[in-house]
């Protein structure tokens, strides 16, 4: 899910060409390959880079398949053409995952044969995005708006080399893009502070993990190494201060599925993870308004029908799960045994500079990005901690929690809406965070600020000789290799209108409701 604009995480990818690589999906290793600077990519005499006159050629170990993400662009989408245009931007998502299961499972050509990836994997994948680009634009067309310029530039992707530590795009580490009003943690200083010493790419070969696509030892962090990183801005004069608590489980009901409604609706295995749903029981690519409207609900609040749905966390000791052989699970890079979160905590709070209005009712909205891995951070939304260090919040590192503490994920959900749509066509430009002083932007209204907390009761996962043993991960896409800053939530307001009504009401009068 979350689709955001383009950051290259090393502008060395841009000046490589791959020539071949291999990245053990089902079973572990990643086999180092060769790649060469694409300047010196042919010889005064013609021959290829591979020839024995070549002196810039070197190794690395590819990582993993790095597309620009096109439904960032689309965000004018006539209304007619959206749901043609997401299935299109779900087959595309599709075509990724192939070609990493491709690259994962050809080590052996690719050792033997230099262009093979770029030849079987890359070339191939370029042609089938471009069709869907050429779908797409076409679509938009026929139905009155126009794709945006360069679109078919998009086409290309790009094979990722591993180099050294891998870090995160564009400094993930130090949390700064964190830090507006809304956003949990403020000013998250985590990665870069907490975790050097826990062990690099360059001690644990491959991507690590139970299958062979993450984590590393590197992506964990000693919380307690952490510096207290969270900020919150000042109440003014006309803040809301109250809040409503609805409860709505732990997905005791066991209800899962790798759908994902909002970003692709009528696409089954949509999300290439699996999901965790509380609240809402009709929730799956197919549901309608309507259906959502008259399904069941977990919330004992039966007035609040909402769907609060995020990736599971798993721990990878080895054990298989339910879903092991299944599309979106262990066929997709998703291993190791689902747990239940403890506590799901949910919570309504207010405006830190006024009133809330009603969200109106299907309101849809994604906190984080599924994709920020390699898209970049600008829609990360991420934080780690553990209890008792709340107040040390990790973006882009997995906590490790001392004995008696326990692991959390927190969600702080866009607070401002637009005032008219319930969607818009990148599913993000209808809801917005407001600025560190709690400002809503020009012409948006502030509403109820979503608040979850799950809390995990977990064994901390050791780390010795640079490898993690007994890893846990968030599901994700599988080339997003269970970076932790891929953690995401969604949410659909399915409120009745008195229920909505009364949440408003608590949080303007500085009232704690449930």
């Amino acid at each position: 899910m979350g689709r955001t604009s383009r950051k290259r995480r090393s502008t060395l990818a841009t000046r490589m060409t791959i020539a071949s690589a291999a990245l053990l999906l089902g079973g572990g290793g990643l086999v180092a390959v060769n790649v060469y600077a694409s300047a010196h990519e042919n010889s005064a005499d013609g021959q290829d880079a591979g020839s024995g006159t070549q002196q810039t050629q070197q190794t690395q170990q590819v990582a993993t398949i790095d597309c620009p993400d096109v439904g960032a662009q689309l965000s004018d989408v006539p209304g007619g053409a959206r749901d043609k245009v997401d299935g299109e931007l779900a087959t595309l998502d599709t075509q990724i995952t192939q070609a990493y299961k491709r690259l994962s499972t050809t080590r052996d050509a690719a050792a033997r044969d230099p262009r093979f990836v770029q030849n079987s994997i890359m070339e191939p994948l370029k042609k089938n995005r471009g069709a869907i680009l050429e779908r797409i634009r076409l679509e938009m067309e026929r139905r009155g708006g126009q794709a945006p310029d360069g679109m078919n530039d998009m086409a290309e992707c790009t094979a990722q080399p591993q180099e050294g530590e891998q870090q995160p795009p564009d400094g993930q580490g130090d949390g700064s893009d964190q830090g507006g009003g809304d956003q949990a943690g403020g000013d998250q200083g985590g990665g870069d502070q907490a975790g050097g010493d826990q062990g690099g790419d360059d001690q644990q070969q491959g991507n690590g993990g139970q299958a062979g696509n993450g984590p590393l030892a590197a992506d964990f962090a000693d919380i307690t190494k952490v510096q207290p990183n969270v900020q919150k801005p000042q109440n003014g004069d006309n803040a809301s201060t109250g809040t409503f608590t609805t409860r709505c489980g732990v997905n005791d009901n066991k209800k899962f599925n790798t759908d994902n409604i909002i970003v692709a609706p009528g696409v089954t295995n949509g999300a290439h993870h699996l999901h965790d749903y509380v609240g809402n029981q009709d929730n799956d690519a197919f549901s309608s308004n309507d259906d959502l409207a008259n399904a069941d609900t977990t919330c004992q609040n039966q007035g609040d029908k909402s769907t609060y749905y995020w990736p599971v966390l798993r721990l990878q000791d080895g054990t298989e799960d339910f879903d092991a052989d299944k599309d979106g699970g262990g066929k997709e890079g998703n291993v190791g045994k689902v747990l239940q979160a403890q506590k799901a905590s949910i919570k309504f709070a207010g405006s830190p500079q006024s009133d809330v209005v009603a969200m109106p009712k299907f309101l849809r909205i994604i906190t984080g990005d599924a994709k920020a891995f390699t898209n970049g951070t600008a829609n990360a939304n991420a934080h780690w901690s553990c209890t008792g260090f709340e107040d040390r919040q990790l973006t882009d590192k997995y906590p490790l929690c001392p004995d008696g503490s326990k692991v959390v994920r927190s969600f702080a959900f866009q607070s401002c809406w637009d005032g008219q749509n319930i969607d818009s066509a990148n599913h993000r430009t209808h809801v917005a965070f407001a600025d560190q002083a709690g400002n809503c932007p020009q012409n948006f209204k502030a509403i109820p600020q979503l608040k979850m907390r799950l809390v995990y009761d977990v064994q901390t996962p050791t780390i010795e000789n640079g490898q993690v043993k007994n890893p846990f991960a968030v599901d994700g896409f599988p080339e997003q290799l269970h970076k932790p800053i891929t953690d995401h939530d969604d949410f659909i307001n399915v409120f009745d209108d008195a229920t909505m009504q009364k949440v408003v009401d608590c949080i303007n009068k500085g009232d704690r409701c449930t």
